[in-house]
């Protein structure tokens, strides 16, 4: 049982734990719950004089749980369950209800959370989804989304990370481009053509920094911030795309030039053990793991339902 203080504890206000704790921000919290930051850290503040204790401490990464917040949470989570249990019993039918909030690479984005997310909401009508596209390392405090996906196995504290698939960076031109400026025999021909790849100093994902370190300085570069531009430009002949597999699968004229080299990549989930335990992530995190091995590793098995 939690520990109690002067007064009994509010249930509005275990519930505004419960949201701080799954996002560890006052503002994600509050834009999920529908009141303003200032809400939230008041209903917080009530709670704590009730409890008799602080029950979220700020780390330089977001608000994490005190031990006397993770001896609260539990009754927070059986509160949530009960009006859930409720809402089922008013309406005679089970509606899951809440926000997901994921955050991913683009290409990752929008071939696989996005399907994701319209075959959960196909089902789940009462769950809303919200994707921030970005490519960028793993945010150590994890702050504001429910779900965030990067590329590489991250180095993860007080979370957990689920392995959703590998793919491959390689390389690919079209046939027009190949005809006006040669086809690559081996590595050390990139030096005579245009790479088309990410901007190197706006670049912060370590693991697709070092794709091109085997590579030779190209005679020229066109790059971007966005893998669809890589793309894209690949297709308009401007030069040979390092891009990722199962995107370039996708396109039947972009033709594969030195085979032997490849850079193997994952995708990983990060998740706080709180927003885990709620059901429309759990579901959301199950829909992704299922598009991600139909679109980036159709050889892997999606989970069970």
């Amino acid at each position: 049982m939690a520990p109690t203080g002067g007064s009994n504890p509010n249930a509005d206000d275990l519930l505004v734990l419960l949201a701080v704790a799954r996002l560890g921000r006052f503002t994600a919290a509050a834009d999920v719950l529908g009141v303003n930051h200032t809400t939230v850290s008041r209903r917080i503040a009530v709670l704590e004089r009730a409890v008799g204790g602080r029950v979220l401490v700020q780390t330089p990464g977001g608000w994490e749980l005190s031990d006397l917040g993770r001896r609260v949470l539990p009754v927070a989570e059986e509160i949530e369950r009960a009006m859930q249990s409720l809402a089922v019993a008013a309406g005679g039918a089970e509606e899951v209800r809440g926000t997901v909030r994921v955050a991913s690479p683009d290409g990752f984005s929008i071939h696989v959370v996005v399907p994701a997310a319209a075959a959960l909401h196909r089902e789940h009508p009462g769950i809303d989804c919200e994707l921030i596209a970005a490519t960028q390392r793993l945010r150590h405090h994890r702050s504001g989304v429910d779900i965030e996906i990067v590329v590489g196995e991250p180095p993860v504290h007080k979370a957990i990370a689920v392995r959703l698939g590998q793919y491959a960076l390689a390389l690919y031109a079209t046939e027009e481009y190949l005809a006006r400026a040669g086809v690559p025999e081996s590595v050390a021909d990139l030096a005579r053509h245009t790479l088309v790849y990410y901007i190197e100093s706006a670049l912060q994902v370590d693991d697709l920094d070092m794709a091109t370190r085997g590579l030779p300085a190209p005679a020229g570069s066109l790059a971007s911030t966005s893998v669809f531009a890589h793309v894209e430009t690949t297709l308009a002949s401007g030069g040979i795309g390092l891009l990722p597999d199962y995107m370039a699968a996708m396109h039947p004229r972009l033709r594969r030039v030195v085979p032997g080299f490849e850079h193997p990549l994952s995708y990983w989930a990060v998740l706080r053990e709180e927003a885990l335990r709620s059901r429309p992530v759990h579901l959301m995190l199950n829909q992704i793991r299922r598009q991600g091995a139909r679109t980036v590793s159709p050889d892997a098995q999606p989970p069970a339902r």
